[in-house]
This record gives C-alpha cells, sequence and structure tokens, in this order.
C-alpha cells in the first residue's frame, strides 16, 4: 500500500517519504479500513518534530489519528457485516506506529464508528480530534440554556465546533479572534460576539457584553498564554475547559480562582474515560445523522503533499481542518 512516514523526527520536507508499506491484516477485533481521508491535527506535526519532548514509539512512524474510509476485512470476532460501512476513526494513531496517512490501516472495530451517507469522508476525517474534543469540551462545561461561554479561537478547529455545540445546548457564545475575517468564520458557526484581541481588551469587551458579570465559563485552547485574563473574564463559581497549552508550565492567578471557587477541568482528547467515549461517540453520531454541524475543510491535499499539509498547520494562518485525500 501507498502510506506516508517517516524514521526520524524533524522538519516536514526533510523526514516525509510516501511510498511502499505493507498492507497491514486486521487481527481479532479489528477492522481494516481502506482510508479515503486523513485528518491533519497540530499535534501531528508536534509529535514528528519532538515537541514537548515526544519521542518516537517505533522505528518507522505512519501519522495521522483521524481519517474516514470503508472496511473492507475485519478480523475474528468483529461480524462480517461490517465490511462495506462507512467509517470515521478516532485514535487511529494514538499509543500506535501505523495511523492513517496511508491506503489502509487496522485498528479495534469501536474505533471505526459508522458514518452517515450525509456526511463525506472529509468530513468524517474531522471529528476524531477537532470534533470530539470540541464535544469533551462543551460536556464538561456542563453548560446550561442562558449561561455565558467564552470559546477561545473560535475560528480555530476545535473552537468552531465548540462554538456550535455550545449554541446546541442553548448557551450564549462569545468567542475570539484574530481577524475580521475570522470574526465572519465564528459568526457562521453561531457565536453572538467575536472580540478581536488584537484589536480589542478582551476583558473590557468581556464586561461589557456580560454587563460587568462575566462569563459562566472559557474554554481554553492556551491555558499558558490566557490564564492571567481569568480574573477579567470569570464571574465567581466559573469554570474553565482547558483542553491545549502552548507551555509545559502555565503561571495560574491561583489566589484569585480559590477566593472565586473557580473550577479548572483539564482533558486530553487521546485519553478520555470510556464512558465519556462512549457517549460522546453517541451524540456525534447522532448530530451527522440529523445534519447538525457545520464543518470547514480548509485545504484538501493529495497525500504525496503530505509535508506541505504539516507546514500549513504549523503556520496556523488556515481557518478549519486539513484534510489529505488518500
Amino acid at each position: 500500500m501507498q502510506a506516508a512516514f517517516y524514521t526520524r523526527q524533524g522538519l516536514a520536507a526533510q523526514v516525509f517519504t510516501v511510498g511502499e508499506q505493507p498492507t497491514p491484516q486486521p487481527g481479532p477485533g479489528q477492522v481494516r479500513v481502506r482510508v479515503r481521508a486523513s485528518g491533519a491535527n497540530p499535534s501531528d506535526w508536534k509529535t514528528r518534530k519532538g515537541g514537548g519532548g515526544r519521542q518516537l514509539i517505533a522505528p518507522l512512524i505512519v501519522p495521522h489519528s483521524d481519517g474516514a474510509g470503508d472496511i473492507d476485512a475485519v478480523g475474528e470476532g468483529v461480524p462480517a457485516s461490517r465490511i462495506g460501512e462507512r467509517v470515521w476513526i478516532w485514535n487511529g494513531q494514538w499509543k500506535r506506529p501505523l495511523g492513517t496517512a496511508a491506503e489502509f490501516i487496522a485498528l479495534p472495530s469501536q474505533q471505526a464508528v459508522a458514518l452517515p451517507a450525509n456526511v463525506s469522508y472529509e468530513e468524517g476525517a474531522c471529528m476524531g480530534v477537532p470534533g470530539f474534543t470540541a464535544l469533551q469540551a462543551v460536556r464538561l462545561a456542563a453548560l446550561q440554556p442562558g449561561e455565558t461561554v467564552l470559546v477561545q479561537a473560535g475560528a480555530g478547529a476545535v473552537g468552531h465546533y465548540a462554538i456550535q455545540l455550545a449554541r446546541l445546548r442553548g448557551a450564549k457564545v462569545l468567542t475570539t479572534v484574530s481577524s475580521q475575517a475570522k470574526a465572519a468564520h465564528a459568526g457562521a458557526a453561531g457565536a453572538d460576539h467575536a472580540i478581536d484581541y488584537r484589536r480589542e481588551d478582551i476583558g473590557a469587551r468581556v464586561a461589557e457584553l456580560t454587563a460587568g458579570r462575566g462569563v459562566d465559563c472559557v474554554i481554553e485552547m492556551d491555558v499558558t498564554n490566557n490564564a492571567a485574563q481569568y480574573p477579567k473574564l470569570l464571574r465567581a463559581h466559573g469554570r474553565v475547559v482547558i483542553y491545549g497549552m502552548t507551555g509545559v508550565e502555565a503561571t495560574l492567578p491561583t489566589l484569585w480562582l480559590m477566593q472565586n471557587s473557580i473550577a479548572l477541568k483539564f482533558f486530553m482528547i487521546y485519553d478520555i474515560a470510556q464512558a465519556d467515549r462512549d457517549a460522546g461517540v453517541r451524540e456525534l453520531s447522532a448530530l451527522l445523522a440529523e445534519g447538525k454541524l457545520r464543518h470547514t475543510i480548509a485545504m484538501r491535499l493529495p497525500l504525496a503533499e503530505i509535508a506541505r499539509a504539516h507546514d500549513l498547520l504549523e503556520g496556523g494562518t488556515l481557518m478549519g481542518n486539513v484534510v489529505l485525500t488518500v
């Protein structure tokens, strides 16, 4: 099969090879998916570069945890009726060397979720990390109708889904963006107000929009840089749900957080409780089937251009997801 792979860490153009690799066979409890689309995420380029002390987990890595395609073979214990099923994939390369940047992937049956006919393979390849991260963040936020949430980076892949999911729960959504184009993008997802952090004082704007009360919750993609703002953003007894950071440590306004009984909830989407995973799969499946999610594919590239895809993601200028067609 054709696959994109690397055997050492470094710059994309220097370490990626696209060529032949053995076609995997499904083991007991596994399915094999003919991959049609492979989703690239920031964690993929960070792992490839060795960021945060990440090391190679195997001599050869086929990256990407997200993807979508068709089941073409099943292992022992998996019903043959799954053959031919359209599916989207989660955790394709989590703690495994062989991910979705290939023509085929073999993985546990439960990690290949039925993809409704109304959802394209490219859209399905956005579910595993961006869609699921947004859903888990909103679930942990426990938003109630009428509450106000601040979604940081609402034009990002995760933020764009988080805005939609928060609105579906009846919340008022504020979001931060870095340009008018991104404000429009976040608005199209359902944000009530977009705050341009390059031109506006976020705390002052939040105070204005909440009549000085502050938001009930912040969904946070960079606690490293944003934690210092929390006293200006949150009401007493508010909460912060954190799914991302740009450094290995963050300085927190701990006295204010304690005095105001602020709850901080951290999670990593690759490693959530099984009950959360099961509930999330059910909810995402229903939302997809009902056509309730808006998807944004920023760039579609062939597998051969995986190095370009990683560089574009690292550049941080795109609005939406980067998907490789396989």
